[in-house]
């Protein structure tokens, strides 16, 4: 449906499916104009499957311009209006009556949509698309039933057509008139089929002009050539800018006698034509063809495969797709000149291939990726973290994460996924960017300004499922290339059935197949190797294996298929990291990352994701069961620092939603007060970074994001809203009490990234008291003013707590959090904490971020400005930001003392202006009246 894809397209990674109905659809009249009454009927549908008694008309139409827009009574996706509820009949049957003008609120009306849903029609309660066309007069072609038909020479092609009104017809042939019969509404036609044929026939209501057209073509048999595939040749999109005029596309398709490329080249027209057969090599099961002296409008190389003249899919490989429902909703200042999808030619997703482009031009060639084990990692949504939703827009709050000290970030996927606005675990094409963030171009720009900062890039992506848009899906289901049958026994990629019925999505991929393994490598390899990203993080690989069950026992099968993608991976990229979402016993993974890690430096071995959001968070509100030890490898028994440890993930509740909702309390010390709760995210994050071992940060919880992860865009808090579009809250860098946990937070990032005693493996938690917890961190191999010890101590209660740091040594120690020195006379000495109160003791001052430049003692006038401002100093830097802190201008140069800078372009209102010289910096306000 086509509206529902942008308004409520949520697709979920932790629930299964509702059941999506196919209902069948009548309309009263039969033919109608938009301003007359008109009753719809829905049969074949059980609302009791839906676990619900009503069912409501989901409706938009398409004006003459092509143009659509859904009924203004629709309500939400959630929640349907009362005023498009349906009249139970009492026989199965459910029916509304309206007038399509009144409905739609629109008197251009050519051709109306609907489906029946429940109520709230998330996890897939719905019926499929149906369409009715508008007006008195409709033809229908009534044979062939499909566009291309496929016969042997001399076989008979029947052409028939029905008309509501007298019609004249007329039929062509290969661009030559052979037909003409006027004044009818039966149309009859038999035709001998010699050659090719593509037919055009027309039938015209005399009196009105209005006129309708059908595409029908003829095929003889193929006459497949068997060849093999070009050498070096790889499945997919073979194309050389430095060879324009030729390209060869490879697709793996066993069981498919006959494939033919269809699109917008060689005045194709999107037809099936021999010309464009693609040859088979019957050794490796694969189609082939090369195009030479082709052309294409704009550069813009559209095409799909038609497999055996009845299913058409995009390339499974396909580097870009256009998709006919989503893209009109892509703004052109995200992603620039996307073609127009080719409307009635064709349907579904589209292979797009833009031609003759210059390579694009990377800064940063080799980057030398930080050491797993001191990886800080920085999640991200891009759609819920800038309003801009791009790859730019990212770029643009680098500064931000620079700050921060993160030095990864890891994107939720980017990879082409059903709708919009999805949090990316339904990928429709797993080799292909999603150009809701952007372009190509766009993406590795963002990797390379990412590089340029030293941060590296990881992408999260989804290699257990794939949405019944997947190409191979659909080459190989029982429902002819639906969305939502089932993979048949002869598909290459998908299981039949997902043999985890306890954690299912979507179609499941057989990790077993062999056709899986060079899929899965070679997309691996051309992310790695195409965008310079610098690893991946693998979405639930738990379910990487045929074995039956919930997954939650040690599975040989299923290490045997990560191992191997791994080495993999490796035998070109030494030192990509790879993060498993594996949540598998502890002997399982540890199995894993200890795979080649056997001290070679360029063999850390997998890293695993380690959940201790809950305990993190009863620590945080001030309850028991608070033991969060789990942070550590050490706690599973493991010797190398292979946990990615998270106090918060895209998948869990957010730690400052549940601080000030259910916070525990003791007189004036109450969490569910906002300046206590910040406090306690500081108390936490004093128990987190300082732990050994790579660790995780959810967007915007180093400034105590309190959107519940169900929080509804209406404002409300419910399961069905887990993937919906959050609130970005830029505008938290104003409250002083958020900044002030961004700044300790940043603190605490370069206390661990410049002191080498946070990479010690000597190192112990005293965490499993619910109250009073403790970590000693004991550098062995620190020398002179090295820091040889940390003691951090704490106080998670409600009431003050006093205890014993127990110091291995008397003398001046530093408490990095009040930043003072403290005289030790005895080591067994007590410390006083008030509630939520800590400390990080140092035996030695501890060093800070290397890299951080002085200030400047320069000054901006005038200020406030009006059409310009000056610097009194010699600058080669100026950037001006926003109170968002997004990027606005940027000037790089060498700009003498008072250089002007012109504000014309900005509005009146404050501005923060960060200007550098030899690589001392200086950030200062501005006002522009």
């Amino acid at each position: 449906m086509k509206k529902i894809l942008l308004l409520a397209v949520l697709l979920f990674t932790t629930l299964g499916f509702a059941q999506q109905q196919n209902g069948v659809f009548t309309v009263s009249p039969s033919t109608f104009e938009q301003n007359e009454e008109i009753t719809i009927t829905v049969s074949n549908v059980d609302p009791g499957l839906w676990g619900v008694t009503d069912v409501y008309l989901w409706a938009w139409y398409k004006n003459s311009n092509g143009d659509e827009d859904i009924s203004p009574t629709n309500g939400t996706w959630e929640n349907s209006d009362e005023a498009q509820k349906m009249t139970d009949n009492g026989d199965g049957t459910y029916s509304i009556t309206f007038t399509p003008t009144q409905l739609y609120n629109s008197t251009d009306i050519v051709e109306i949509g609907m489906l029946i849903k429940a109520k709230d029609g998330t996890g897939d309660k719905k019926t499929q698309d149906q369409l009715f066309p508008v007006g008195s007069f409709q033809v229908t072609l009534d044979n062939p039933a499909e566009t291309t038909t496929i016969l042997n020479s001399g076989d008979i092609l029947t052409i028939k057509a029905t008309a509501s009104l007298n019609a004249n017809f007329e039929l062509i042939q290969n661009g030559s008139l052979i037909d003409t019969q006027n004044g009818i509404t039966s149309y009859s036609n038999n035709l001998t089929i010699t050659q090719d044929s593509n037919f055009v026939l027309t039938a015209t209501e005399p009196n009105s002009g209005e006129v309708f057209e059908f595409n029908i073509n003829a095929v003889l048999t193929p006459d497949v050539t068997i060849a093999p595939v070009p050498a070096g040749a790889k499945n997919g999109i073979n194309y050389d800018n430095s060879n324009p005029n030729e390209i060869t596309l490879v697709l793996f398709a066993p069981e498919k006698e006959f494939v033919h490329v269809i699109g917008n080249f060689n005045n194709n027209n999107w037809t099936i034509d021999n010309t464009y057969l693609m040859n088979f090599d019957d050794a490796t099961n694969q189609h082939w063809i090369t195009l030479t002296d082709f052309t294409v409008p704009d550069d813009n190389f559209l095409f799909q495969y038609s497999i055996e003249a009845d299913i058409e899919v995009a390339d499974p490989y396909s580097e870009v797709v256009l998709d006919p429902f989503n893209d009109q909703y892509i703004e052109n200042s995200t992603f620039p000149n996307i073609p127009s999808y080719p409307e009635v030619k064709t349907s579904e997703l589209v292979s797009w291939v833009k031609v003759n482009q210059t390579d694009y031009q990377w800064q940063i060639e080799n980057f030398t990726r930080p050491a797993q084990e001191d990886l800080v990692i920085y999640e991200m949504l891009i759609r819920d973290f800038d309003e801009n939703h791009s790859f730019q827009a990212v770029i643009d709050r680098l500064d931000y994460l620079e700050d921060l000290g993160i030095n990864a970030i890891e994107l939720m996927p980017v990879n082409e996924f059903d709708g919009n606005l999805s949090w990316g675990y339904n990928p429709a094409l797993h080799m292909a960017l999603d150009k809701y963030y952007g372009s190509p171009d766009d993406f590795k720009a963002f990797v390379d300004a990412c590089h340029q900062r030293g941060i590296a890039v990881i992408l999260d992506v989804v290699f257990n499922h794939a949405t019944g848009q997947h190409p191979y899906y659909r080459m190989y289901n029982d429902c002819g290339g639906c969305y939502n049958g089932q993979a048949t026994a002869e598909n290459p990629i998908f299981n039949i059935s997902d043999p985890n019925t306890t954690f299912s999505f979507f179609n499941d991929i057989n990790h077993e197949s062999q056709a899986t393994e060079d899929y899965m490598d070679q997309i691996n390899k051309f992310w790695l190797e195409e965008y310079k990203i610098d690893g991946y993080r693998f979405d639930f690989t738990k379910g990487f294996t045929n074995t039956s069950g919930d997954g939650s026992s040690y599975d040989q099968s299923r290490i045997n298929n990560i191992t191997r993608m791994y080495d993999d991976i490796r035998s070109y990229d030494e030192n990509a990291y790879v993060i498993l979402e594996h949540f598998a016993p502890d002997s399982e993974e540890g199995v894993l990352i200890n795979h080649r890690a056997t001290g070679n430096a360029n063999e850390p071995g997998m890293l695993v994701w380690g959940n201790v959001n809950f305990n993190y968070n009863q620590a945080t509100m001030g309850y028991d069961n608070s033991n969060f030890n789990r942070v550590t490898a050490k706690s599973r028994g493991w010797n190398t620092p292979s946990v990615v440890g998270y106090m918060e993930s895209h998948d869990e509740e957010r730690l400052m939603y549940k601080n000030l909702e259910f916070g525990n309390s003791n007189g004036t010390y109450d969490i569910t007060e906002l300046g206590t709760a910040l406090d306690r995210l500081e108390l936490a994050g004093a128990f987190y970074f300082t732990v050994p071992g790579p660790k995780m940060i959810w967007q915007f919880g180093e400034l105590g994001y309190e959107f519940s992860i169900n929080y509804c865009e209406d404002g409300t808090i419910d399961d069905g809203c887990r993937t919906s579009s959050k609130p970005i809250r830029w505008d938290y860098l104003n409250d002083q009490d958020r900044k002030d946990l961004y700044n300790f937070w940043s603190k605490l990032i370069s206390l661990r990234q410049n002191n080498s005693i946070f990479q010690t493996s000597n190192y112990t938690l005293e965490v499993a008291n619910d109250y009073e917890k403790k970590i000693y961190l004991v550098d062995d191999n620190a020398t002179g003013s090295e820091t040889q010890y940390v003691i951090i101590v704490g106080n998670f209660g409600i009431t003050d707590l006093t205890t014993q740091p127990f110091f291995q040594e008397t003398g001046t120690w530093y408490d990095a959090v009040s930043e003072t020195n403290i005289n030790v006379t005895d080591i067994n000495m007590n410390v006083t904490l008030d509630p939520g109160e800590f400390r990080i003791y140092f035996n030695n001052q501890p060093s800070l971020n290397t890299n951080e430049v002085s200030k400047l003692n320069y000054s901006v006038y005038p200020n406030p400005a009006e059409n310009y401002f000056s610097i009194s100093n010699k600058v080669d830097t100026v950037q001006i930001f926003d109170i968002n802190g997004r990027l606005l201008k940027e000037y790089k140069g060498n700009f003498n003392a008072n250089h002007r800078f012109e504000t014309n372009d900005l509005n009146t209102g404050l501005y923060f202006i960060r200007y550098t010289n030899q690589e001392q910096s200086q950030t200062q306000k501005l006002l522009i009246n």
